[in-house]
C-alpha cells in the first residue's frame, strides 16, 4: 500500500462555495436502508446556514484537491452561528460549528481525518473550543472521540460535541 497522497490541501476560499453546497449535502447522515434525501434539503433554513454566503467574517476552513483530476474531493469548514441564527451543534456565541465531508469515492482513505486535524490546526489560534453535531450512531463519531471531542449535549436526534482548543491569541478568524 503507497503511503504516497494523491491529494493536497488549501484554504477554502469564496469561490468554494458551489462545492461546500456539495459538501454540505454529503455531510447529512443517512443510517442504512434509509432513503436519500432530496438535494434541495440543504436549502431549509437550518441547513442552509453553514454554507450561504460563504467567506464572510469567521469562516473559515479546509478543502482537498485530488492531484489527478485537479478536482475538489472534501472539506472541513467553521462557521460561527451565533443568537437567532446558531446550528444544531451550538455550544456559545464564542465556539463556531464544525462541518466536514469526503465525496463518497474518497473515504475511508484518511482524507477527512487530514482535513479535520489541519482545520483543528488552524482554530486553536482563534478559538478556545469548536463544536459539532452528529447523530449517536454515525461512524464519524468514532473519528471525532478519537480527535478529542467530548459529548456536551443531547437531542433527540443527535449529539452535541466539544473540543477544547488551545487557542492562543483569541484573534477572530
Amino acid at each position: 500500500m503507497s503511503t504516497e497522497l494523491n491529494y493536497v490541501l488549501r484554504p477554502l476560499t469564496q469561490e468554494d462555495e458551489p462545492f461546500l453546497w456539495e459538501m454540505l449535502y454529503q455531510a447529512i447522515y443517512i443510517a442504512e436502508g434509509d432513503p436519500l434525501p432530496e438535494r434541495d434539503i440543504v436549502n431549509r433554513t437550518e441547513i442552509a446556514k453553514y454554507v450561504r454566503g460563504w467567506g464572510r467574517a469567521h469562516d473559515s476552513g479546509f478543502i482537498a484537491i485530488d492531484i489527478g483530476s485537479q478536482q475538489p474531493i472534501g472539506a472541513a469548514w467553521l462557521r460561527l452561528l451565533t443568537g437567532d441564527d446558531k446550528g444544531y451543534g451550538y455550544v456559545d456565541d464564542a465556539t463556531p460549528e464544525l462541518s466536514v465531508a469526503v465525496l463518497p469515492g474518497h473515504r475511508g482513505k484518511g482524507i477527512g481525518t487530514r482535513l479535520l486535524t489541519q482545520l483543528l490546526r488552524t482554530a486553536s489560534i482563534h478559538y478556545p473550543a469548536v463544536s459539532l453535531s452528529v447523530a449517536p450512531d454515525n461512524p464519524a463519531s468514532r473519528l471525532y472521540r478519537r480527535l478529542g471531542f467530548e459529548t456536551v449535549g443531547m437531542s433527540d436526534t443527535s449529539l452535541t460535541m466539544r473540543k477544547t482548543l488551545n487557542a492562543s491569541r483569541g484573534e477572530a478568524i
